[in-house]
């Protein structure tokens, strides 16, 4: 029985030298090795058209999921696409529930303190949307001082609005802001211009909607670990894509082309 005792405490021993060894080789290998070994590109998003959004079979679409999927094929790995707390993203990326935050991504101080981040590749801005019949009324920020504002939580719709001292609704994703602004139960919203573009006005889901003040200029890169070298191979697609007129072919599809940033 003692003997058995003293094989069975060898094999816990050795299990555990095993699983510790492991977890220190993953801690030694650069981030792109450990994506490649694993066979996943994690990426985090939101509902956010043009850049994710789902088809009419439930497929992530746009722009920044056909870019990521690209990046996906040089890496050799399957693609993978997580919905998140955007104001999480960064916890997210720090304990590996992700890869990389790729969503339309603001570059800000946070993300440049926190985590990695890609060159930019695209153009974007922050504006305010409002129903038709208030586009008048809600033209300057002023205006909006006593209104509740929809924006999306951890965005920089969000931190816009509040710099301007106004009464935000923090919601889930700026598609749940432009519902609230339809809706009635915000008086407006501040979302990404691209999304703007794509989601409001004649022909879209939300007809009665309109822009009335542009706000923020802001670049768009995709979000990585801190010091992770999967920014830098990121960039690196980014110049290929873009010289082989993947990316701009892509921009097209979906109505961002003169949003994009030449990739050098």
């Amino acid at each position: 029985m003692k003997i058995k005792r003293w094989i069975a405490a060898i094999l816990a021993g050795c299990l555990f030298l095993s699983a510790a060894a492991c977890s220190k080789a993953e801690e030694n290998q650069s981030d792109v090795e450990y994506i490649k070994n694993k066979g996943t590109l994690v990426v985090g998003i939101t509902d956010f058209a043009p850049m994710d959004y789902k088809d009419e079979n439930g497929e992530w679409i746009g722009f920044d999921a056909d870019m990521a999927r690209k990046v996906g094929e040089s890496l050799g790995v399957e693609v993978q696409f997580t919905v998140i707390e955007w104001g999480n993203k960064l916890m997210e990326l720090e304990n590996k529930s992700i890869d990389c935050a790729w969503n339309g991504m603001t570059i800000t101080e946070e993300i440049l303190e926190g985590a990695s981040s890609t060159k930019p590749y695209a153009k974007n801005a922050q504006v305010v949307v409002t129903k038709k019949e208030n586009a008048e009324k809600y033209s300057t920020i002023e205006s909006l001082k006593d209104v509740l504002i929809a924006v999306e939580d951890g965005s920089a719709g969000q931190k816009a609005a509040k710099a301007e001292g106004l009464n935000t609704n923090d919601v889930l994703d700026q598609a749940a802001a432009l519902m609230e602004v339809s809706a009635g139960t915000s008086g407006a919203c501040v979302v990404d211009l691209l999304m703007a573009g794509a989601m409001i006005g004649e022909g879209t889901s939300y007809p009665d909607l309109v822009i009335t003040i542009r706000m923020e200029e802001e670049d768009y890169g995709v979000g990585c670990r801190k010091d992770s070298d999967l920014a830098e191979f990121i960039n690196q697609q980014f110049v290929k894509l873009y010289q082989d007129g993947t990316m701009m072919e892509l921009a097209e599809k979906y109505g961002i082309e003169s949003n994009i940033v030449e990739q050098k």
